[in-house]
């Protein structure tokens, strides 16, 4: 057993406070977030029941996913009409430009906070490179 395995394996939470298994050697039953989304399944409130963990070979420090039992996970919450209208109006506050007020094809960039017109108004489109030399 290698030192950052070790580090890792905890079934009886001694260490770390909840159950801790390596990366990806969790026991069945257990999903992460996204595995019991995949699944059509949510948490639901449930506690952590365990957590997956490797370490980072740069700089040592741990990675933890959290993982829920799927016995206890819900299923997903369908979409209503009134949600689906939620998120389009989301949808198009982050594609409105809030200097000009158009609304665009693509979300503004975080970046800018406005439209690439309205960011370089001095030139015609975004800054161009001249890859040329």
């Amino acid at each position: 057993m290698s030192a950052a395995w070790g580090k890792c394996f905890d079934p009886s939470g001694a260490r770390y406070g909840v159950p801790t298994y390596p990366w990806r050697l969790a026991p069945d039953g257990l999903a992460t977030r996204r595995q019991l989304r995949a699944l059509g399944l949510r948490p639901g409130g449930q506690e952590i029941a365990a957590q997956a963990m490797r370490l980072n070979r740069r700089t040592g420090t741990p990675r933890v996913a959290y993982l829920y039992r799927v016995d206890r996970a819900l299923p997903v919450r369908p979409m209503t009409s009134r949600r689906w209208g939620a998120l389009a109006l989301a949808m198009l506050a982050r594609r409105t430009c809030p200097i000009c007020r158009l609304a665009y094809d693509y979300c503004m960039p975080r970046s800018l906070g406005m439209c690439v017109t309205c960011a370089f108004p001095d030139e015609s489109a975004a800054p161009s490179r001249d890859w040329s030399a």
